[in-house]
């Protein structure tokens, strides 16, 4: 098993930054993907990003591109998604999650998921 805890989330205005962190722990995660998702109340889980955890590829929703960037640090097990140019549409949960395949986009995909935080951006 691989459990994963996010923090971070928050309350900014429009235009603001946030940095997201996803703590892993279990199993090893050496050969995994961990990927951010967000979702609306009424609506789908939507891909954001994913990172490769060993060498660092990774992948981005047209939504964000440049606006947020992924990253890890593999000596502290974390992973971390850096939000700036934040806008109302970017809210409100943000759920981490992990997968040994490939940069997968759909939620399906991933077989660990944290509890979520929640991001609230005003105008």
């Amino acid at each position: 098993q691989v459990q994963l805890v996010e923090s971070g989330g928050g309350l900014v205005q429009a235009g603001g930054s946030l940095r997201l962190s996803c703590a892993a722990s279990g199993r090893t995660f050496s050969r995994a993907v961990m990927g951010w998702f967000r979702q609306a109340p009424g609506k789908e889980r939507e891909f954001v990003a994913a990172i490769n955890w060993i060498g660092g590829r990774n992948n981005y929703a047209d939504s964000v591109k440049g606006r947020f960037t992924i990253s890890r640090d593999t000596a502290k097990n974390t992973g971390y998604l850096q939000m700036n140019s934040l806008n109302p549409e970017d809210t409100p949960f943000y759920y981490c999650a992990a997968q040994r395949g490939g940069l997968g986009l759909s939620s399906h995909e991933y077989d660990y998921w944290g509890q979520g935080t929640q991001v609230t951006v005003s105008s």
